[in-house]
């Protein structure tokens, strides 16, 4: 897979989603200071569009959990040169609401997991992702890959919506994870 798939890919959620303006659109390896200068970048952005704050935060935790999610859980592709864990990220916008929308590469037997995971947030309301959330902190351990297994429902929790979500076979025992979060102006 090259980043010019990764691109297309990004372009096409761009299209169904009904963005009317792209904030930040990245292809490549995400690390800490990737984050940083997306948070500064995208700070600006709402700052110039003169977003509510309450909003905005909304965006940056979304923005730095998802980014997390992939410099944790990303798979590295087989024959990648690189070594590194790649995605795309895209932060847009329309009229009503902001969209922060990832993907990346996750190996075929990981689908089932993140599956039911998802799917478990996306069935709680307000009240069941603070119980999930709570039991989590309490009884959840750390992973080989540094999370506690909150990312999910945290994002959940501060959009107050459901975690939109799909699958691409991409060939070879992998494929590109997609999500897409959308947080409300209001």
């Amino acid at each position: 897979m090259t980043s010019g798939d990764y691109i297309d890919f990004a372009y096409k959620i761009y299209e169904e989603i009904g963005a009317t303006e792209v904030n930040l659109m990245y292809e490549g390896a995400v690390t800490q200071d990737i984050t940083r200068n997306f948070t500064m970048m995208t700070e600006e952005n709402m700052i110039r569009h003169k977003e509510a704050s309450q909003v905005q935060r909304k965006v940056f935790n979304v923005m730095v959990e998802s980014l997390q999610n992939i410099s944790r859980h990303a798979d590295i592709l087989d024959g990648d040169p690189t070594g590194e864990k790649r995605g795309i990220v895209l932060i847009s916008h329309n009229d009503t609401e902001y969209h922060v929308v990832t993907g990346n590469a996750v190996k075929v037997e990981r689908r089932a997991e993140i599956e039911q995971r998802l799917t478990k947030v996306n069935t709680q309301d307000k009240a069941g992702l603070s119980e999930m959330y709570k039991k989590q902190i309490q009884e959840g351990h750390i992973s080989e890959h540094g999370g506690a297994g909150l990312g999910f429902i945290d994002i959940a929790k501060k959009t107050g919506n459901k975690i939109e979500f799909r699958f691409e076979d991409i060939g070879e025992g992998y494929l590109f994870f997609i999500t897409i979060a959308r947080i409300s102006k209001k």
